[in-house]
């Protein structure tokens, strides 16, 4: 028997396969990550969002793939994205 296999979006942005599913979800279009019961990612599923989930083990992983926190259920750490884009000049 073959163990399940999850595919996760790894530091490099790219697709692997992991024997253990994502801690993560996120947008691949908007670049966006957040928590995997986060209520925006739920209420947007009708309008075609699942098309575009990705899944990361973690959060440095999805950090280092490009994505930013989700402003609803990662508010804090959110926010410190957005202070530090500002300080860097980003936004």
């Amino acid at each position: 028997m073959t163990e399940k296999q999850y595919k996760l979006i790894g530091p490099d942005g790219e697709e692997v396969l992991s024997a253990v599913p994502g801690t993560l979800g996120g947008n691949r279009r908007l670049k966006i990550y957040g928590s995997l019961d986060c209520r925006s990612a739920i209420g947007s599923l009708p309008t075609g969002y699942a098309k575009h989930r990705v899944f990361f083990a973690d959060e440095a992983t999805a950090i280092a793939a490009g994505y930013r926190p989700c402003a609803t259920c990662m508010a804090a750490e959110y926010r410190n994205w957005v202070e530090e884009a500002m300080r860097s000049g980003l936004l």
